[in-house]
């Protein structure tokens, strides 16, 4: 089956001359060539379950340690102190460093070739970690997981922004995050399970862990190095007549995606010094903190509310589920309504009144019920975030830049977030809860100064354009004609 190169483009025209309002949008949609409207249908139905299951077993890799800890992992390693806690933390350097480039080699040598070498490598560590003997040995399993999970999430995103228009991303991202919320569910179904059966051929049941999702990670590379598209101009899943239809949807959307496709250091300069993007880091850290905390720590925080080591596993399910459900009904509200800055300022409110309930409540089934309002805001507020990070940057190759730029920076919340819940605050962990209630409050304000500041941005470029302007001689989303969606 053949392969082809990178995935490139989107739906719809973004400018001055359409300023993609729903009723505009209705018309361009109607009026779409049929072959496009294939061509599109097909990267739904065979690209992104992909991407979905990509995510999955990633964070059922990454976040397994979770689990394992609460049913031997510490005792089997023979960890002190805060080691579990600096394993955790451990998994964030590479991790930060790859994120770009990952990403720029994704663009430059095709989404099948790269995401195969980056899952090898995960199933590699992950296996690992099931046969570490000591704290040394898992600390370097965990190194070498972070530096090839390091660039699939904004990988997955920049994908996605190179082939669907601004307006229906979120949706597609929200399948991610789906994917994220459920591979917890299985996370601890899976952990539960193998708790359950405990020691078997000699390793204890915490190993098997490891060594089972390292396997299932295993078999799903080679299908992405099979099945996963490279270039939306010449997929191997187009005919002919949907292969034009793409080139043709590449010429339309020269404001949001960029005329040029040759790499410029230029580009890396625009991204690293656009106030947009570095707020939009900032801000992204602040959610992280908290977000990183509760992803690896949940089964933890639950058993501190009073379950047992068995119970905390299995609890985590619903919890997961119903984020799951938030994520989806959250990414189809904010394309539905094309506003995105206004669905993010709600979306941190649960959280802060999650964190706020456990911290001043010792009843364990107030904290429970706390973290399903945490879990709603947690993931959700990711999906529609990147979303709008990616709408708001252009061309292509300054996004390519952008998008992990702004996750390596926000992958710094990890140093903190692996080192919230420590063991000599259980059982309760109110610092660790504090700190993510806080950072949440934070994130609040930021968004709002990002929404301001993309208003005033648009702000200037009608008062030119009222004024005769034609051009202000800048490219891409500086260049006149880019209308910043909010």
């Amino acid at each position: 089956m053949a392969n082809s190169d990178l995935l490139n483009e989107k739906d719809l025209p973004v400018g001055r001359d359409l300023e993609c309002t729903s009723t505009n949008i209705g018309t361009i949609e109607s009026t779409i060539n049929p072959h496009e409207k294939r061509a599109l249908r097909k990267f739904d139905l065979i690209l992104m379950p992909q991407l979905g299951l990509l995510m999955l077993v990633l964070m059922l890799d990454r976040t397994n340690i979770g689990n394992a800890a609460v049913f031997g992992l510490v005792g089997g390693l023979g960890l002190k102190g805060t080691q579990f806690n600096n394993i955790s933390t451990l998994f964030y350097p590479f991790y930060i460093i790859c994120d770009v480039p990952w990403v720029l080699a994704v663009k430059r040598f095709g989404a099948s070739r790269v995401l195969a070498v980056a899952m090898v490598g995960w199933t590699a560590a992950t296996i690992g970690t099931g046969f570490s003997q000591n704290y040394a040995q898992a600390v370097g399993c965990r190194l070498v997981l972070g530096a090839f999970e390091g660039g699939f999430i904004p990988a997955a995103v920049f994908i996605i922004s190179t082939v669907y228009d601004q307006h229906s991303q979120a949706k597609r991202v929200a399948v991610i995050y789906c994917a994220s919320a459920i591979s917890g569910a299985f996370g601890g179904l899976i952990a539960y399970s193998t708790q359950l059966g405990g020691k078997r051929d000699g390793l204890p049941a915490w190993r098997w862990l490891f060594i089972i999702e390292g396997i299932i990670s295993g078999g799903i590379c080679l299908m992405v190095w099979f099945l996963m598209p490279t270039n939306a101009e010449k997929a191997w899943f187009l005919n002919g007549d949907e292969r034009e239809a793409m080139r043709d949807r590449a010429h339309r959307n020269a404001a949001y995606k960029g005329e040029e496709q040759s790499f410029h250091w230029k580009y890396v300069k625009l991204a690293v010094t656009d106030i947009f993007v570095l707020l939009a880091a900032i801000t992204l850290f602040s959610h992280s903190i908290a977000l990183l905390g509760y992803s690896i720590f949940l089964p933890t925080i639950i058993h501190g509310l009073g379950y047992t080591s068995l119970q905390a596993n299995y609890l985590t399910i619903p919890i997961y589920l119903f984020a799951a459900i938030v994520i989806g009904f959250v990414a189809f509200l904010s394309d539905r309504l094309e506003k995105r800055a206004p669905v993010l300022a709600v979306m941190t409110l649960p959280g802060i009144l999650g964190y706020a309930m456990i911290i001043g409540s010792a009843n364990k089934v107030v904290g429970y019920v706390a973290m399903f309002l945490c879990a709603s805001a947690m993931a959700s507020f990711s999906v529609v975030f990147l979303t709008w990070v990616a709408n708001n940057v252009s061309p292509e190759y300054k996004r390519a830049v952008a998008i992990p730029l702004v996750l390596t920076i926000t992958n710094c919340s990890g140093l903190i977030g692996s080192q919230l819940y420590i063991p000599r605050d259980s059982p309760r962990y109110v610092m660790g809860n504090s700190v993510s209630m806080s950072c949440e409050i934070a994130t609040l304000l930021l968004v709002g100064l990002l929404y301001l500041l993309l208003k005033r941005r648009n702000s200037l470029k009608a008062k030119m354009q009222a004024e005769g302007s034609e051009s202000n001689g800048l490219e891409g989303d500086k260049g006149l004609d880019f209308v910043h969606p909010l």
